[in-house]
C-alpha cells in the first residue's frame, strides 16, 4: 500500500485543549488488577480497600524492660512509705515485647525499682493502669480499614500490611507500554561505532522506556521499523493486538512526506489531536485504535520528552488509579530577556543558582534536537502561549529538574567557553559530589555583563584589547564600574585555525580564508575568539566581507571543530585542544590568556573556594596539559582586584 502525501497541521490545538480532549478519552481506562505478595508490592497501587486480618499488637505487651504488676497493688508507694512486691506473685520480670502475665496491667521500668532482693522488689512511686503497656489493637484493630483503594504503597505501608496479617494485596497491574521506534535513518545503539553519514543512533526509545518505568509502567522497546507505510501499519496492528495497554510510536509524527504515523492511526482508528501549540513537542499525535491509546511521539529528543510528560505521564498514572505527582517548582529571577513566540506554549531549559541571595534562572539552548539542553539544565521555565516571553529581572516560577536542596551547591559560570571548564566540573564532583557546575556559553563580554547584573558567580573571559594588547583589564574597567571582582588566571592557550586532517584545501594562513573556494565558521559576536579573529584580520588588512562564511556563528570551540570535521566549513577559529579532540589539523595564530572573573560577593562562597582549590591542584594541571595547547603554570594566580572604580592590585 502506498503511503499518503505530505501532512499539514489543519487543526492544531492549544495545550489546554489537547489535554482536555485527551483526558475525556482516557480518564475511564484502568489497568487490570492482580493479587501479589505484599513483600513485592512497593510503589504498586491498591485496587481494593485493605482491611486488617489481625490486631496489632494482638496481646497486651510490655513497652519497657522492667516488672509487670497490677497497678492497684502499687497505690500509696512513696519515699516515706515504700512498697515491697513479691516476685512471681505480684511482680513479674518482663522485657520489651513480652506478653503481660495474667492479672497484671502495668509495667514498672527497671530503673524505677529502688531495690531488688531475692524474692521481692521495692518501689517508691505508684504505677497507674496500663503504664508502659502496649494494649491489644493499640496500632491496628482487626477489621478496620488499613489502606484505601488507589493508594500507592510506600515502605511503611508494607510493614503495616504484614503486621496486620495481609501477606497478599490486590493492586493494579503495571501498565504495559509498547514503544515503537520508526525511521529509515535509525540504527541500533550497538552499531554506533559504524554509523555513517545520514545514520542516527536510536536512543529515544531508551529514554521513553526509562520514563515509562519512572511512571510505574513496564516498557516493551521494539525493533526499529523503517519509514514504510505498510511496515509501520503492521507494527501498529501488532501493538494494538498485543497485551500492551498503551502504544507509543516514536517519530513520523511531523508534516513530512514520509511521516506516516497520523495516517496509520487514522486508517486503523481515530486521530483525536494532531499538532499541539507547544514548543518543543508540537507534532505530537493523540489517537486511539480498538479502544487503546496510541500516541505519536515526535522524533526530536526534547520534543519527545516534553510530549511524554504532557500526555503519557498523566495517562500512565491515571490507568493505575492515581494522579500524576505535581512537579516541584521554585521562584526565581530571570537572568536575561527571553522572547517567545505568541500562540505557542514554550518550555525553555534554564540553569539555576543562588547569586547574592536570590535564585537566578538563565536560559540555555532551546532547540528541540539538543538532548544535552536537558542534561545540563537545572529547571524548565514554561512560557504561556498568550505571553511574548519574559523580561530580564522578571519573577518566574521554574519547574525543577534537580532536587531543591542541590541548588545551594550549584556554581554558575557564564561567559566564554573553554574545554577546561569540563575538567573543573569533574574535579569539583570528585571533591564534593553535591557541587554542580552549571555553565552558559554566551561569550566573554556576555559573561562580564552577567557578573555586573549579579547573575553569575564567575565568568570566563579572554577579551583582547586591540589598542593596548592587554587581556580583560580594559574590558573590566569599561563594563564593571561599580562592581567589585577578582581576576584569576586559568590558563594560557593556543588559538588558531582548525582545518580537516591533511589540509585538503591547502590553507596555510588567515589570508587563505579570502579564497572563494574556502568556507569559514566564525564564533559569535562578543566572544573573545571573535575579538581576536577580527583583530588579526585588521592587522593583516583583510576585510570580513572577503571571507565566505564570516557571518556563520557557533557558540563553542567544539561546535566550530565539529563544523570543520563534518565539512560544513573548511576552517574555523578555535583553541588547539578542540582540534586535538577531533583529530583536526591546526595552524597556530596566537597565544592568549583565559581568565576567570569572580564576583567579589562570591569570593568567600565555599563553592568558589572549592573551585580555586581545583585549579591550583596538580591533578587539574596534569589533565589540562594532557589536552594540549595549554600552559597552566600560573593557574589560580590572582591577576587583579577591581573595587568597582580602580585596580587595588594588578599583575601584568
Amino acid at each position: 500500500m502506498a503511503g499518503p502525501g505530505r501532512n499539514i497541521y489543519l487543526k492544531m490545538k492549544t495545550l489546554d485543549e489537547a489535554r482536555g480532549i485527551w483526558t475525556d478519552c482516557v480518564s475511564g481506562l484502568r489497568a487490570p488488577e492482580e493479587k501479589i505478595r505484599s513483600v513485592r508490592a512497593l510503589h504498586r497501587v491498591t485496587s481494593r480497600p485493605v482491611t486488617a486480618d489481625r490486631s496489632v499488637p494482638h496481646y497486651h505487651g510490655a513497652a519497657m524492660d522492667g516488672f509487670a504488676v497490677e497497678a492497684r497493688n502499687t497505690f500509696g508507694a512513696s519515699d516515706a512509705n515504700p512498697v515491697r512486691l513479691e516476685l512471681g506473685g505480684k511482680a513479674f520480670p518482663v522485657d520489651t515485647g513480652d506478653p503481660l502475665p495474667e492479672g497484671t496491667d502495668a509495667v514498672i521500668m527497671i530503673e524505677h525499682v529502688e531495690q531488688i532482693s531475692e524474692g521481692e522488689i521495692e518501689i517508691r512511686s505508684a504505677a497507674f493502669p496500663w503504664q508502659h503497656v502496649r494494649k491489644v489493637g493499640e496500632d491496628i484493630v482487626a477489621g478496620e480499614l488499613l489502606l484505601p483503594r488507589q493508594h500507592r504503597l510506600r515502605p511503611a505501608d508494607l510493614g503495616a500490611l504484614l503486621a496486620a496479617g495481609k501477606s497478599e494485596v490486590w493492586v493494579r497491574t503495571r501498565p504495559l507500554v509498547w514503544i515503537q521506534p520508526t525511521g529509515t535513518e535509525l540504527i541500533p545503539a550497538e552499531r554506533a561505532a559504524e554509523a555513517g553519514p545520514g545514520e542516527i543512533i536510536e536512543f529515544n526509545g531508551t529514554v521513553l522506556a526509562a520514563m515509562v518505568e519512572e511512571c510505574g509502567g513496564v516498557p516493551e522497546l521494539k525493533r526499529i521499523v523503517p519509514d514504510d507505510y505498510d511496515g509501520i501499519r503492521r507494527a501498529v496492528l501488532d501493538a494494538v493486538d498485543s497485551p500492551a495497554g498503551v502504544v507509543l510510536i516514536n517519530a513520523g509524527s511531523s508534516a513530512g512526506s514520509e511521516d506516516y504515523t497520523a495516517a496509520v492511526i487514522a486508517e486503523l482508528g481515530e486521530v483525536l489531536v494532531h499538532g499541539v501549540a507547544m514548543m518543543p513537542g508540537k507534532p505530537v499525535i493523540l489517537g486511539r485504535i480498538k479502544g487503546k491509546p496510541v500516541i505519536g511521539i515526535p522524533g526530536y529528543p526534547v520534543s519527545a520528552i516534553m510530549a511524554f510528560e504532557q500526555f503519557v505521564r498523566p495517562l500512565l498514572h491515571s490507568v493505575q488509579g492515581i494522579e500524576a505527582p505535581a512537579f516541584a517548582t521554585v521562584p526565581a529571577i530571570l537572568g536575561r530577556k527571553m522572547p517567545s513566540k505568541l500562540g505557542l506554549e514554550e518550555f525553555t531549559r534554564v540553569i539555576l543558582g543562588e547569586v547574592e541571595g536570590r535564585l537566578v534562572a538563565m536560559p540555555i539552548q532551546r532547540a528541540a534536537g539538543i538532548i544535552t539542553s536537558l542534561t545540563r539544565a537545572d529547571g524548565i521555565l514554561q512560557v504561556p502561549q498568550e505571553q511574548e516571553g519574559f523580561n530580564e529581572g522578571e519573577a518566574v516560577s521554574v519547574r525543577l529538574l534537580r532536587p531543591a536542596d542541590q541548588l545551594d551547591y550549584t556554581l554558575i559560570m557564564i561567559g566564554s567557553h573553554d574545554n577546561t571548564i569540563d575538567v573543573i566540573a569533574n574535579e569539583l564532583k570528585t571533591r564534593d559530589s553535591r557541587v554542580h557546575l552549571s555553565s552558559s556559553n554566551v561569550g566573554s563580554l556576555g559573561g562580564l555583563l552577567a557578573v555586573r547584573r549579579a547573575q553569575t558567580h564567575f565568568a570566563g573571559s579572554h577579551l583582547l584589547d586591540t589598542d593596548s594588547g592587554r587581556y580583560n583589564y580594559p574590558y573590566i574597567e569599561r563594563h564593571l564600574g561599580g562592581t567589585s571582582v577578582r581576576l584569576v588566571k586559568l590558563a594560557m592557550r593556543q588559538q588558531g585555525l582548525l582545518i580537516r586532517k591533511g589540509n585538503p584545501r591547502g590553507i596555510d594562513s588567515i589570508a587563505a580564508l579570502t579564497r572563494p573556494d574556502v568556507s569559514f565558521m566564525n564564533r559569535q559576536a562578543g566572544s573573545g575568539t571573535r575579538v581576536l579573529f577580527d583583530y588579526c584580520l585588521r592587522r593583516a588588512g583583510i576585510s570580513p566581507e572577503s571571507i565566505r562564511g564570516y557571518e556563520q556563528e557557533e557558540f563553542t570551540h567544539m561546535a566550530v571543530a565539529v563544523s570543520v570535521l563534518s565539512g560544513r566549513a573548511d576552517a574555523g577559529m578555535a583553541i588547539y585542544s578542540s582540534a586535538r579532540a577531533l583529530d583536526l589539523d591546526f595552524i597556530p595564530v596566537s597565544e592568549e590568556r583565559y581568565d576567570l572573573v569572580v564576583a567579589e560577593s562570591a569570593w568567600e562562597d565555599f563553592k568558589i573556594r572549592y573551585l580555586l582549590d581545583v585549579i591550583v591542584s596538580g591533578e587539574f594541571r596534569r589533565r589540562v596539559s594532557a589536552m594540549g595547547g595549554y600552559d597552566v603554570t600560573d593557574s589560580g594566580r590572582i591577576m587583579g582586584v577591581w573595587d568597582g572604580t580602580r585596580w587595588i592590585e594588578r599583575a601584568e
